[in-house]
């Protein structure tokens, strides 16, 4: 199946090491006083030769051993193909569990550690990888996705698991402006204790919502971008549930563009007019409410 991993000693294992909570969900710290020696794990769907085996086997031998409750990607070969490059590695995994990865994000590194080309993976076809396991795996390089400027790969490049930056706070210049500091500290702490975002996820949280006097309904909305790219808003249609489930606003919004960055959430305020309130306002409940954007049918 892979037949250059026949050339032991080609490469060495280079091992890029991760807190195994910033990938997977777990509650589980690191421990950084206990070590653990992780087990090859073939995927049942591999026939490989003993030889191979033996290859993968001694790699993994190799490896710098982890702490418990970490993540790891060891790279061991890579092969030059037509259409780009092929790397082997050992996706190993320190949990007291087994864990399956989804589509996650792998960066390609080189000699010094620098990022030459980034790409998702679906490591779901990886299949379930067992409590202190070490699964052989494959990723491919399109030579067009590695920058031609920065040259071709050689032994010392390694692939790692690509880790986001904190998930932060994105406020507009005028709510900088006119916010106290107590009430960015409160957006701060909503956005760090919200349900983390699945790779790409988009989605609404409701931070507050009141009725006015003249019968509106006024909201305040965390945008929740959980992509690598900023998002453009040019308009949101919205409904609002109260306590019991019933919807009792629901409206269209134009938005001029609003510019959400990546990884972030950005709080923004809709009113909805009395001509888009179902409900008579004196029996909306708002101790408990949620927030929708409209899908288009």
């Amino acid at each position: 199946m892979f037949p250059f991993l026949n050339k032991k000693g080609k490469k060495k294992t280079v091992d890029h090491d991760v807190e195994a909570s910033k990938l997977v969900d777990t509650d589980s710290a690191t421990d950084h006083n206990t070590t653990i020696e992780t087990e090859l794990s073939i995927h049942p769907d591999w026939q490989l030769p003993d030889e191979e085996k033996y290859v993968l086997a001694f790699h993994n031998t190799n490896a710098k051993p982890l702490h418990i409750n970490q993540l790891s990607l060891a790279t061991v070969d890579y092969q030059e193909k037509e259409d780009g490059y092929q790397f082997i590695a050992l996706i190993r995994q320190t949990l007291t569990k087994s864990i399956k990865l989804d589509k996650t994000a792998i960066i390609l590194l080189d000699d010094e550690h620098k990022t030459i080309a980034r790409k998702e993976f679906d490591l779901s076809k990886a299949g379930s990888i067992p409590s202190n396991g070490s699964r052989p795996w494959e990723f491919h390089f399109k030579k067009k996705e590695i920058p031609e400027n920065l040259g071709t790969p050689n032994n010392n490049w390694s692939l790692a698991f690509e880790l986001k930056p904190k998930h932060q706070l994105d406020l507009a210049e005028s709510w900088k402006e006119s916010l106290a500091d107590d009430s960015i500290k409160k957006l701060e702490e909503i956005v760090a204790s919200a349900k983390p975002l699945k790779p790409g996820e988009v989605n609404l949280l409701g931070v507050s919502a009141g009725i006015t006097a003249d019968n509106q309904v006024t909201t305040t909305i965390l945008i929740r971008n959980g992509s690598d790219k900023n998002l453009t808003i040019e308009q949101l249609p919205l409904l609002v549930k109260d306590a019991s489930g019933e919807i009792v606003a629901k409206g269209g919004f134009q938005l001029d563009a609003l510019n959400v960055k990546s990884n972030t959430s950005k709080p923004w305020t809709f009113i909805f007019p009395e001509a888009s309130i179902l409900k008579d306002t004196s029996q909306i409940d708002l101790s408990k409410w949620s927030v929708e954007a409209i899908q288009n049918k």
